[in-house]
This record gives structure tokens, sequence and C-alpha cells, in this order.
């Protein structure tokens, strides 16, 4: 991978719930890390987390939604 994250394979969330197509977040998956981006600034910054701590993460926010 490089350093901008250019070979990654990026995609937005499906759960993007504003009107503009580009106001939403991307993530990038490699072995054991889950890499995520603000979609308006693809060569900004980002952050990468282990695939349990964004495992954990969506648990938290399905059971915060009443979706768990």
């Amino acid at each position: 991978m490089t350093e901008d994250g250019s070979e990654l394979k990026w995609f937005k969330s499906s759960f993007s719930s504003s009107s503009d197509i580009n106001d939403c977040v991307e993530i990038a998956t490699t072995p054991g890390t889950v890499h995520i981006r603000d979609s308006k600034a693809p060569k900004g910054p980002r952050l990468s987390v282990s695939t349990d701590s964004w495992a954990g993460l969506v648990r938290f926010v399905n059971a915060s939604l009443g979706d768990a």
C-alpha cells in the first residue's frame, strides 16, 4: 500500500443520511485493518483501526440505534 492509500479499494458507506452524495465516509479493508476517510478529502488524513475495533464500533452504533 502506498502512503496516500491509492492502492486501497475504497467504498462509500451505505448509511449516508445527507442529500449530498459526497458527504459520507469511505472505508477500505486490508487483512486485519479497516481504513476510514472523508469522501470529500480523499487525499486528506485517514484513520486506520483493527478489524476488531471496527466491529466493536459497529456493534456499539447498532446498539445505540436499537438495531442490535
